[in-house]
């Protein structure tokens, strides 16, 4: 199937949940790859493209999003992706595309379908780890960059971590049951989290299928990670971030973080002098993309992405 027939093949279709619609973009592969889009698409602003975890999806960006859609004086197109395998788009039937590269491949072409100017992405954790392979593929496609609790190396002690359990979640019986799971995953990293913001976590994660809940992700997902040697060192992905320099970029660092260290902050700040940094204290990986304060940040950088982009 050629590249340029399966990006001409795109349509919207109803949202589920208020605030935006879901467009459908098809694959390079044919596979249906489901997009959130929030804001006017003719916004005369700079649009921004949120790419979530490995196993997370687009609604994790929905306060970011619609913030961000809603500005009154200068609201912008948002669009969030769900991977395959991941939310509302289209399971693989070979879990062995659940690769960087083949999700690559899928992001260019929404861009592509949807004809999207250059954006302003925010990469949660694998979400940015695409965000800097874009940059050294398509660098004419991004006017800034925002990694949240990611870089060019990656602490494997939390990769053991994220592989202990996907794919492996217990079978909640409720929400409440899954908030209860997720407050014992991931309650040392963030203590400060409330009852309903686990509750929330829980509507993010799970999904009722025929009944059940299940995760909201393809669980052979797990493949990815089955053979990963976490006694060698994750090759670093420096020369990806050095394709930002052209670029600002933005990195919110969880001060709980076993993904991404202080030092491998104070290694990007060495290459990157101008580089803003936000230390977001009693969140671990990856903080909360949500709260009046860190929302206020985010859109001021994205202002200022967009006034490089016109000087």
């Amino acid at each position: 199937m050629s590249m340029a027939h399966t990006f001409a093949e795109a349509s919207a279709t109803t949202a589920a949940a208020p605030g935006f619609e879901r467009i459908e973009v098809t694959a390079p592969d044919g596979l249906k790859l489901s997009v959130r889009s929030y804001g006017p698409r003719l916004a005369s602003t700079l649009p921004v493209v949120c790419l979530p975890g490995l196993a997370r999806t687009a609604a994790d960006f929905h306060a970011l999003a619609t913030a961000l859609a809603a500005d009154p004086t200068e609201p912008r197109r948002v669009l969030a992706l769900d991977y395959r395998g991941r939310g509302d788009s289209e399971y693989d039937r070979n879990p062995d595309n659940y690769i960087l590269p083949v999700e690559l491949a899928d992001l260019m072409a929404v861009l592509t379908a949807l004809e999207i100017p250059p954006a302003v992405f925010v990469g949660t954790s694998r979400g940015g780890l695409l965000a800097m392979m874009l940059a050294a593929a398509r660098p004419t496609a991004l006017a800034g960059v925002i990694l949240n609790d990611i870089g060019p190396v990656i602490d494997p002690k939390g990769l053991m971590r994220i592989k202990s359990y996907v794919g492996k979640l217990p079978t909640p019986r409720s929400y409440d049951e899954g908030a209860d799971i997720l407050r014992r995953l991931f309650g040392a990293q963030f203590p400060r989290l409330e009852s309903s913001d686990w509750l929330e976590f829980a509507h993010r994660t799970f999904k009722d299928k025929g009944g059940t809940l299940v995760p909201d992700y393809d669980v052979k997902l797990a493949i990815t990670l089955a053979g990963a040697d976490f006694e060698r060192p994750l090759p670093p992905l420096w020369h990806q971030f050095e394709a930002l320099a052209r670029v600002p970029v933005m990195v919110i660092h969880g001060a709980n973080s076993d993904i991404l260290t202080g030092a491998t902050v104070t290694a990007m700040r060495e290459r990157r002098h101008d580089i803003d940094v936000i230390e977001v204290p009693d969140q671990g990986h990856a903080p909360v993309l949500a709260g009046r304060d860190l929302l206020h940040r985010i859109a001021n950088f994205i202002v200022f992405c967009e006034v490089s982009v016109r000087h």
